[in-house]
Order: C-alpha cells, then structure tokens, then sequence
C-alpha cells in the first residue's frame, strides 16, 4: 500500500509539475484592463502605499498572503535533506492554507548549504545560518500578512522563531511548534473529559523534545497541567542532572518539569503516569510499558508514517484513549486542524502577532467543537478533512483579538 502511495503521489507531481500556481484575481482583455491592472493605472495604488504603508493591505494581496518559509533542516520524517527537496512539503503546505482557510499561501525554500562549507566551526555556521534565514525573511516580509515557518530543525527553529518576532514586523508562526501544540491541547483536554479527569489532575510524559515536544510541553503547563516528564535521548530531563540536557532548550524544560526529580528512561517515565504523548520515532513505546502506566490512559503517538506504539498495541495494554498522526486510525491529531484556522483569524484581526492566547483561543475552540454529548473515546477531535473547522478557529481568535484589544 505504501508503495503504491509513494508511486501515486510521484506521478501526481509529476503530472503537474508541483501543485501551487498563480492565479489573476482580474482579467485582462483589453487595453483598458491592462491600462487599470498595469501601466499607467497601477501608479495611484503605488502612491497611496507609499503615503501610508497600511493601504498595502487594500490595494495589494498583503493582507491575505502569507510565506511558508523553510531552509528544509527537519522535513518531518525525511531529516535534513536542504530547502530544494523540502519544496514539495511547502507546496502541499500551500495547498492546505487555501483548500481549507482560503488563505493564499506560497512557498519559499532558502538554500543554506553553502554555508555548511564555510572554513570555520560549527557554532559560527548555525550562527550565519539562522542571520541569512532571519535577514531573508525580513527582506521579503513586505510581499505577505505573515510566516509560517516550516521543518526548521531544533534548536534553530526557536532561535529563528524569536529573532523575527523581536525585529520583524508581520505575525510569525512556526507551525511544528505551536501547531503541534495546539492540536495536541485540545485532543488532551477532551481526551481527559472522556476518562473524567482533569489536566491539572493528570501526569503527562512527553517524549521527543524538539520543536514539537518542547512547544507542547509549554502550552500544556500554560493549559493547568502541573506534573509533566520530558523525555530525550538521554532520559528524563532533571534540572539536577545535566547529562540530560541537549541544549539550552532542554535546560530552560528541565526547570519547569519533573518537580519530584525522577531519572531514568521512558519505560519509568510512564510508570503510573496517565498521559504518554511521542512526537519522536517509530515503536519506543511497547504495549508492556503501556500496561504500567495508570489505569484509563490517554496515549498520543504521533511519530509519522509509523507510531510510537499503534493503537491495537496500546489498547491490549489497557489505554482508554488513543491518537496517532495518521488518517487511517481514529484520533487523527493533524496540525491541518490549526494552522488555516489560526492565520485566517490573524490576518482578518490584523493581529500584531501570535500570542499565547490566541493559541490557547485556537485550541479552546477546536475542542469545543465536537460537542460534550459526542465525545467518546474514538471522537476526541474533528476529522482533517472537515473545512468547517478552520472559520471556527479563526472566529475564536478574532473574537479573543478583539476583547484583549
């Protein structure tokens, strides 16, 4: 099946040679359209935007374009394979903002490369690597209403993320961040209605601390969870044990986690715990592990193509509510339920930038979604493919830019 998956798909881009393209929004027959749409006409949009750079936002695309930005370090599931082989990821993320939020979207991949060649050590590389990234985005900010950055890998994603938040002046989101953590949030708090718990009740391991992990584990201590385990490569991260740090990253986790200061490896890590959520790698968690963890367990495993666990697995040892990141299960936890919504409400709120309450207005509302009577351990979150979901998330975030403004 996956075979004839990837040979389809092949053929599919092959056919079209990609699947993004340009398309006027006005007609040009005539010399009168070329004389409004072009020359001599299109000078007196050019001067009010040059009287009053907000009028860009009338006269131009800006207001509903945004950048799907990426030097392609950490395309999910392939690694660190360069902007150029990313491009298809970034087409089919272009594709998603306009099929499901009517947000025009294009993608732009940066070529990094020649860096990586440069005489000099690898801490000045990643340094005037993130500068061109951060520089680049800049200088073509004034084309969109907004960023959405993409397969950026940790912890260069957070050091990007930060920097044009700080000296850009459009909203900037990095949809494996904050995307991830938004569906994740809102599959976790209807999950726990479910089982008829609480967040604030419930012990969470998150494993796989990067750009996903690390964005989940903040917006769900923001969310009331109070007792959370962050597993890494080299076990559970404890501010009194810097052999399981990786980075700055990992240490700034390891003070807001693990408050009873437990060590060891994800096999103790959810002992008795009730919440295993894996943003990591194919079967790290086996139906034994599952089994010792508490009773009615909620478990998210959402390592692509293939899960953590799969859901017969965690299910036969005793899971109560299961997700993973793929259509062909129950429970899909798929970012597609977020990021058309979140921008869609942003660039219509002429929203500064994104805030934590605009992402916990986005996951309150995707939650909210499935009404409280049809909640059930196999219908915590919306389908992907459902295209309503995205104009609630983004009538959540206006309403929230609204009231806070």
């Amino acid at each position: 099946m996956a075979t004839d998956v990837y040979q389809e798909s092949l053929e599919l881009h092959a056919k079209n040679k990609g699947k993004v393209s340009i398309q006027s929004k006005v007609g040009v027959n005539t010399k009168e359209d070329l004389s409004l749409a072009y020359s001599p006409g299109v000078a007196q949009p050019c001067r009010e935007i040059a009287r009053d750079p907000e009028e860009a936002y009338k006269y131009t695309s800006k207001g509903n374009m945004i950048a799907v930005v990426s030097d392609g370090s950490a395309v999910l599931g392939l690694g660190d394979i360069g902007g150029l082989a990313g491009l298809p990821v970034m087409e089919g993320k272009a594709i998603l903002f306009k099929e499901f939020g009517d947000v025009d979207a294009f993608p732009i991949c940066l070529d990094t490369e020649h860096i990586k060649a440069m005489d000099c050590d690898e801490a000045e590389k990643e340094k005037l690597i993130i500068d061109e990234i951060v520089n680049t985005v800049k200088l073509i900010s004034p084309n969109f209403g907004g960023v959405n950055l993409e397969d950026i890998k940790a912890p260069r994603c957070f050091e990007v993320e930060n920097r044009l938040k700080a000296e850009a002046n459009i909203p900037i989101f990095h949809d494996d961040q904050h995307g991830t953590a938004i569906v994740v949030t809102a599959a976790l708090i209807n999950a726990a209605k479910v089982v008829g718990r609480q967040l604030k009740d419930l012990t969470v391991v998150i494993n796989g601390i990067g750009s996903a992990g690390s964005a989940t584990a903040r917006m769900l201590l923001k969310a009331g969870v109070a007792d959370m385990l962050l597993v890494d490569m080299n076990g559970i991260l404890n501010k009194d044990n810097p052999e399981t740090m990786l980075n700055w990253n990992h240490e700034e986790l390891a003070q807001l986690t693990n408050a009873k200061g437990r060590n060891g490896d994800l096999a103790e890590a959810v002992r008795n715990s009730d919440v295993f959520i894996g943003v990591s790698a194919p079967g790290l968690l086996t139906q034994a592990m599952v089994q010792t963890m508490a009773k009615d367990s909620i478990i998210f495993a959402m390592a692509n193509p293939t899960p953590e666990i799969f859901p017969d697995e965690a299910k036969a040892g005793g899971a109560a509510v299961v997700g993973t990141g793929r259509s062909d299960f129950p429970n899909q936890v798929n970012n597609v339920l977020v990021f058309p919504g979140i921008f869609k409400g942003v660039l219509a709120a002429r929203a500064d930038d994104f805030t934590d309450g605009i992402n916990m207005a986005a996951a309150e509302a995707l939650a909210s979604y499935i009404p409280d009577n049809q909640l059930n351990a196999e219908n915590i979150i919306p389908s992907a493919l459902d295209k309503n979901v995205a104009q609630v998330i983004a009538d959540a975030v206006v309403e929230h830019v609204r009231n806070r403004g």
